[in-house]
C-alpha cells in the first residue's frame, strides 16, 4: 500500500485520478 501511495503521489497528474480511487478504496481524507 506505501508504495502504491508514493507512486501516486509521483505522478503529478495522475495523483488527481488516484485520490479519488485511494479514498474510495483505503479510506484516505487527503
Amino acid at each position: 500500500m506505501s508504495k502504491t501511495v508514493v507512486l501516486v503521489y509521483s505522478g503529478g497528474l495522475d495523483t488527481t485520478v488516484c485520490i479519488p480511487l485511494l479514498r474510495e478504496e483505503y479510506g484516505f481524507e487527503h
